[in-house]
């Protein structure tokens, strides 16, 4: 599979770099964009910079080239994810917005009908928030809030970021061991 990773500044850009290493090791091609404010959230929360994020993904494009591959919709891609997804960059995909290669992307993505992904990490939602996810919801993006369950009773802090990237595997039909489904009691 050939997916596009796409972080923003959003917190969260731990669900973003272990997304990345679990579509890589299931051996996906991973064509990365990362937004300004990303980079600065990246760099903050997990320590990465662009080198090193580049030795992780196979194509690591630059958010203001627009001519890049996956900005056109003749490039074949599988599925897209932003991990995290900023309330910024929800709005400009919600309201047709392609003012970078990020949400450039974002809307190859919806005129081709390929997968969409948004895991939005946000709290509390206002409504504009929920007007924007609803929106898209209703185009068949699929909206999946960082909102892990406990039902698999973590034991740390990377269980319940692999519980999240877990979910997002579902979407994408890709075969995962990243957290103890439930059985029912």
């Amino acid at each position: 599979m050939r997916i596009v990773i796409g972080i923003t500044g959003a917190s969260g850009s731990i669900y973003g770099i272990r997304l990345i290493e679990v579509l890589k090791a299931a051996g996906c091609e991973i064509h990365a964009v990362v937004s300004e404010s990303g980079w600065q959230v990246l760099e903050y929360e997990c320590v990465i910079n662009k080198e090193m994020l580049k030795m992780k993904v196979d194509y690591l494009h630059d958010v203001n080239n627009i001519g890049a591959s996956i900005a056109s919709g003749s490039f074949r891609t599988d599925a897209m994810v932003i991990v995290p997804c900023s309330m910024r960059t929800l709005g400009g995909i919600a309201n047709g917005i392609a003012d970078s290669l990020l949400t450039r992307a974002a809307d190859v993505m919806l005129k081709e009908g390929r997968p969409l992904l948004l895991v939005p990490r946000e709290t509390p939602l206002n409504a504009i928030h929920l007007e924007n996810m609803l929106k898209l919801a209703r185009i068949g993006v699929k909206i999946i809030p960082a909102s892990p369950g406990f039902y698999h009773r973590p034991q740390n802090l990377e269980s319940i970021v692999d519980m999240m990237v877990g979910k997002i595997c579902d979407m994408l039909k890709i075969e995962h061991t990243l957290f103890e489904r439930w059985q029912g009691n």
